[in-house]
């Protein structure tokens, strides 16, 4: 799939799937073809451990890197302290929020008697507390989330689909005009890429899409 795909135009993610199967030697290799690399293991640990983590995420040269916000304060702040040695070339830190597959009303079932806006909304400003760049978020949170943290405070959405694409197994999604206009900084576009026949022309379309 890399060698379908421009590293100018895109930047791509490893998620736990594609990790398991082909450990950090892939990661390695999207690399040295010029990719900019979203690490997405949603590391969720004691502070130790994820601080171990993230270190070794970026002795990978990966450009982005996540956490479940879930995992709370200390853990996020171990993950801030452990980056801060590699400076400028430090990955930026992601916190995930709530999954974008998760439908309002089960949050209930695993103990929280919120919204999933209210969720979101909690857990982006522990993230910002603890130092992190950003979030993993939908992009019906997006607009709330840049008014409550402010413009710097990046914003990654998943559940981003063309409108010709079918849904899947997303169920918080929009378009990537719509995400633009919402304030999403990077957008994740799986399937309709990477079943695409061409990859390359999906992705071009979906540029131009954006009024890239």
């Amino acid at each position: 799939m890399a060698d379908k795909l421009d590293p100018t135009k895109c930047r791509v993610k490893v998620g736990k799937e594609l990790f398991t199967a082909e450990g950090p030697a892939l990661v390695r290799t999207l690399v040295k073809k010029g990719f900019q690399v979203f690490l997405d293991l949603k590391f969720h640990d004691i502070p130790n451990t994820v601080a171990k983590a993230v270190t070794a995420a970026a002795e990978l040269g990966v450009w982005m890197v996540n956490v479940h916000a879930s995992g709370g304060k200390r853990m996020m702040q171990a993950a801030h302290e452990a980056l801060k040695p590699y400076g400028a070339n430090a990955p930026l830190l992601i916190a995930v929020t709530v999954l974008t597959s998760t439908e309002e009303g089960e949050l209930n079932d695993i103990g929280l008697d919120c919204s999933i806006n209210g969720q979101v909304l909690r857990l982006a400003t522990l993230a910002k507390d603890c130092g992190l760049d950003g979030v993993v978020c939908s992009a019906q949170e997006a607009e709330m989330l840049k008014g409550a943290q402010g413009p710097e405070f990046q914003l990654v959405t998943p559940g981003i689909r063309p409108a010709s694409a079918t849904a899947d197994d997303q169920r918080r999604i929009m378009t990537p005009s719509q995400a633009l206009k919402a304030g999403v900084d990077y957008m994740v576009i799986g399937r309709p890429i990477t079943q695409a026949e061409d990859p390359q022309q999906a992705l071009n379309e979906i540029l131009k899409e954006c009024g890239a």
